[in-house]
């Protein structure tokens, strides 16, 4: 088990302070003003670590790396609680990976920060010999949320992204499109989305609103696939498929 401490500094629109506010707009009949601030929070991420057989053997190979986002239920201060489900789950029946695999434990009463989540990823990086242009993302229910979340502000960071039975914000993906920086990494992030067709947690509907709004903004690189008779648990199969580890390698961002 490793654990980090995070501070995070975010400064807000800077311009003059109150005091120095113009004078009645004219057209507006309201005075022009603008707040000033510094915010700061301190994040604490516990988090499992898997290194790949051979790791230790080539000192100059890089790995590529998983970051897998787990669900509700697994939060807290237990970080053997990710262990659960999905790809830690695997590590600990014995499964071996051809890659980096960070599991990170979201703390009781939250869900899962973007930002706080690429500062660890910026951490695991600067520390391991980490691929960078092969970093896939994943995971399951709120980790789904997750990760269309990170996927949809940050496309630049990863390779390839599959959220399971999660859902997100169509506005962030509409707005990111247009964004010069964002837009270009956006249309060309492959994506492999997976849902239960009887899931009455997440309905299946969640998945299909981000996977439409990815096409339509110019993707042609997303998919979706529907189990029939599945519910919420539509990641215990997708975890057990070799083609989606096949998958993830076989992308690389450009």
């Amino acid at each position: 088990m490793r654990f980090i401490t995070l501070i995070l500094t975010a400064a807000t629109l800077a311009a003059l302070p109150a005091a120095l506010a113009q004078a009645p707009d004219a057209d507006l009949m309201q005075k022009r003003h603008t707040f000033e601030t510094t915010l700061t929070r301190r994040a604490s991420l516990g988090y499992l670590l898997y290194l790949p057989k051979g790791y230790d053997a080539n000192a100059a190979k890089q790995w590529p790396l998983m970051l897998f986002l787990h669900g509700a239920g697994e939060r807290g201060s237990d970080v053997a609680k990710v262990a659960v489900h999905g790809p830690p789950k695997l590590v600990k029946q014995g499964r071996e990976f051809p890659f980096i695999l960070v599991s990170p434990q979201c703390p009781a009463g939250e869900t899962w920060n973007s930002e706080v989540l690429l500062a660890l990823l910026d951490d695991v990086i600067a520390r391991h010999k980490v691929d960078t242009s092969r970093v896939y993302l994943t995971g399951l229910s709120m980790g789904g949320y997750g990760s269309w979340a990170l996927a949809a502000r940050h496309p630049e960071r990863f390779a390839a992204v599959a959220p399971i039975c999660g859902g997100g914000n169509t506005i962030d993906v509409l707005l990111g499109s247009r964004d010069p920086g964002r837009g270009p990494a956006l249309k060309a992030l492959p994506v492999w989305a997976f849902h239960g067709a009887k899931d009455t947690v997440v309905p299946l509907n969640e998945s299909e609103r981000m996977i439409s709004t990815f096409k339509r903004m110019g993707n042609t690189g997303v998919k979706l696939t529907v189990y029939p008779e599945a519910q919420h648990d539509s990641w215990t199969e997708t975890y057990n498929n070799q083609e989606l580890y096949d998958w993830f390698l076989s992308h690389a961002r450009k």
